[in-house]
């Protein structure tokens, strides 16, 4: 028997993802690694000029927040991404890594909680991210 080929009535959901997209994941990946929690990733394409995602995490301390950022610049980089900027590296309440379609914040638990990005940002899209075990598990 044949194989049926693609065009023979066999319609398939082929979503595409954006490159912005995988960093995005990736970089959530990553500060799950470093033990951050409450990982959040908003897709504000549809919301914002200025970049396509926001990877939101806490690290409840400033050992973890430093690990973390550091983690994800090390990790990025052997995929030729590197950040424009690093914002907070010095005080450690509030990091931010800006790939430009992706931006990481690295926050203390109070900094977080004031600053409260996903309600700033409610329109856009979320995904909750959680460790689990070896892997990681989209949490909504």
């Amino acid at each position: 028997m044949a194989e049926p080929r693609c065009d023979e009535g066999k319609v398939q959901d082929v979503r595409e993802v954006a490159l912005s997209e995988l960093l995005a994941k990736r970089a959530a990946e990553l500060s799950l690694e470093k033990k951050c929690e409450d990982v959040v990733i908003l897709d504000v394409r549809k919301v914002s000029s200025v970049t396509d995602f926001f990877v939101i995490a806490t690290a409840d301390s400033e050992r973890k927040a430093k690990a973390a950022y550091e983690h994800i610049v090390d990790e990025l980089k052997h995929d030729d991404e590197r950040p424009l900027h690093i914002e907070g590296s010095d005080s450690l309440h509030w990091v931010l890594l800006d790939y430009f379609d992706v931006v990481v914040h690295i926050f203390m638990p109070d900094s977080r909680a004031f600053y409260d990005l996903e309600s700033l940002w409610g329109d856009a899209p979320k995904q909750c991210l959680k460790s689990a075990g070896e892997g990681v598990v989209n949490d909504g």
